[in-house]
């Protein structure tokens, strides 16, 4: 990965923590600096990194300049979650019902086989980037293989739900490392049992799959979230 791109990570994944964890509380101001002093950023990451936390919903953009931290609750998270869920549970019995192409099948193959791989290491930070590069490409594969333009299209504008896009991650203070690859762990069972199937043909199974599957972004934010309720006062490391 490229400088640049680090640092926009680094900026990314701090301006989350900052707000999933309530050290930047709702009702907030936020501008550029706010994130430069406080991550250790340059402002051209800073900026990259408010524009896609901004889309993402977690931020609102004013008129005046700058941002504002939304406000959101427990349940906002969770229903952004099973919104998401239920969308790719849909596309997963789409692809079910109309049957893996070998292009496809070959495709997600081998996405889970470079996830197995990556699995394999205990030291999550240099898990995390490339877990999100093929978690991604796996859900945008089971999304593709629906073969529908309206389920693309629905998925695509997901975005704009908070917590909704499937990698809302925020930094992990070292205690909770096993816990956290425990259900990245967790969740490449569930990549496997998804595309069987799809595989197999069984489309309400897949949806099923995918829909619980949704929850393990529940159980990650929730225990960040629990995390910083135990030590509100605790700053966390910046891994990226």
């Amino acid at each position: 990965m490229q400088a640049t791109g680090s640092q926009t990570d680094k900026a990314l994944y701090g301006l989350r923590t900052l707000i999933v964890e309530g050290r930047l509380k709702p009702g907030d101001r936020v501008f550029e600096q706010t994130v430069v002093d406080a991550i250790g950023v340059s402002r051209t990451p800073a900026r990259a990194a408010l524009q896609r936390v901004s889309e993402e919903g977690l931020i609102d953009a004013l008129p005046s300049g700058g941002y504002i931290v939304a406000s959101f609750t427990d349940d906002d998270v969770f229903d952004g979650i099973a919104i998401r869920g239920n969308l790719e549970g849909m596309a997963a019995r789409l692809a079910a019902e109309k049957g893996l192409t070998s292009g496809y099948a070959q495709a997600l193959g081998d996405c889970l086989a470079a996830l197995d791989q990556l699995l394999l290491s205990d030291d999550l930070k240099v898990v995390q980037i490339d877990y999100i590069r093929l978690n991604d490409r796996f859900h945008q594969l089971v999304a593709e293989a629906s073969r529908s333009a309206m389920m693309l299209r629905a998925l695509e504008r997901l975005v704009a739900i908070p917590f909704s896009v499937n990698n809302s991650f925020v930094d992990v203070p070292d205690e909770l490392v096993p816990q956290v690859l425990a259900i990245l762990r967790d969740a490449q069972v569930q990549h496997h049992s998804i595309l069987e199937a799809i595989s197999c043909g069984e489309g309400t199974r897949a949806q099923a799959l995918m829909n619980e599957h949704s929850r393990c972004a529940w159980r990650y934010l929730k225990l960040m979230r629990s995390h910083q309720q135990a030590y509100p006062t605790r700053l966390l490391a910046v891994p990226f």
